[in-house]
């Protein structure tokens, strides 16, 4: 479990954003997409914002709240964006928004869903890897960070 003591990274170094154009095939029967294929998403983006901190691969450990706040719809642009909020010896917190627009850009953008993330580095083993430590630069961040801290104490 090795990572430099002097190592830091802030929450904009972490950042991830995808984007994904939903179709026909992402619908249930009521037209909307599957929460499960938004679910996919979230968990993909807060992934690579969890590896982009570690500098190894992050594996998730638990959906702390997932929240769906309007539908998606086929042809709706859906942004993913995910970054970490803090991070501890060898977890880290994963806050992700996501929003929808209208593919050809002309409605308004909307929050679709939002998400807290817990993931854990790991080495080439499978075994826990300390992470850097996490500097919130902003008065933005440090908020965050202070809202994940007090979710759960037991957090390393």
């Amino acid at each position: 479990m090795t990572a430099p003591a002097e190592l830091t990274r802030t929450p904009a170094d972490s950042a991830v954003t995808l984007a994904h154009i939903m179709s026909e095939h992402d619908t249930n029967l009521y037209g909307t997409v599957h929460g499960g294929v938004v679910m996919k998403l979230i968990d993909d983006a807060a992934a690579a914002a969890a590896g982009r901190h570690a500098g190894v691969p992050a594996v998730t450990v638990s959906v702390e709240e997932m929240t769906f706040l309007a539908p998606v719809r086929a042809g709706d642009l859906l942004t993913v964006r995910a970054r970490v909020d803090h991070a501890g010896r060898t977890s880290m917190d994963v806050g992700v928004v996501v929003t929808a627009e209208r593919w050809n850009l002309t409605g308004p953008v909307t929050r679709v869903a939002t998400a807290h993330l817990v993931f854990v580095a790991v080495d080439a083993d499978g075994q826990p890897h300390r992470v850097p430590a996490l500097d919130p630069a902003t008065p933005a961040d440090r908020r965050r960070q202070r809202r994940s801290r007090t979710g759960r104490p037991d957090r390393r």
